[in-house]
């Protein structure tokens, strides 16, 4: 099974890129793990919100393929402890899907088509973070699920 993960947007900067870059070479000692960038919108300033948000989400639809399983990192998903994201993650890993894509919106979430097409909304913590923190917060939260269920030393409990 391949995983993705889909960006919105350029990651603005160079400690982001570089933790995302360390922890996706860990991750993929595990598994085909690879990240999609979307290009930021063109103008976007000059955009109502619900125009923005729909122009993204016609671009996440199109990285998405049918039989994939699409995770949002949302705010008002679930939450989980690494440990049970670990185990929700391993169940998904021998699943029938051929892909999980997991999405990252920019600054304004996801347009409601993107909202319907989704398998699964998680969130990484009640507070807020910028989407492009997020990023390399989602990344070792991924590659610490393969930790826990590999059963390395990366994880403490």
């Amino acid at each position: 099974m391949g995983i993705d993960l889909i960006l919105v947007g350029k990651t603005d900067t160079a400690e982001i890129s570089a933790l995302m870059a360390e922890y996706s070479k860990r991750i993929n000692r595990y598994a085909k793990f690879t990240i999609t960038l979307l290009p930021d919108i063109r103008n976007s300033g000059k955009l109502p919100v619900q125009a923005h948000k729909q122009a993204e989400g016609e671009m996440i639809l199109r990285q998405t393929a049918p039989g994939d399983y699409v995770v949002l990192l949302d705010e008002r998903g679930t939450e989980m402890r690494s440990t049970e994201f670990a185990a929700w993650f391993g169940g998904k890993l021998t699943g029938s899907m051929r892909r999980i894509c997991f999405v990252i919106g920019g600054p304004y979430g996801f347009s409601p088509e993107v909202y319907e097409r989704a398998d699964a909304k998680l969130s990484l913590s009640r507070m807020t973070f910028s989407h492009q923190l997020i990023r390399a917060i989602f990344t070792e939260q991924l590659y610490r699920a393969f930790s826990i269920l590999h059963h390395t030393p990366y994880h403490h409990e």
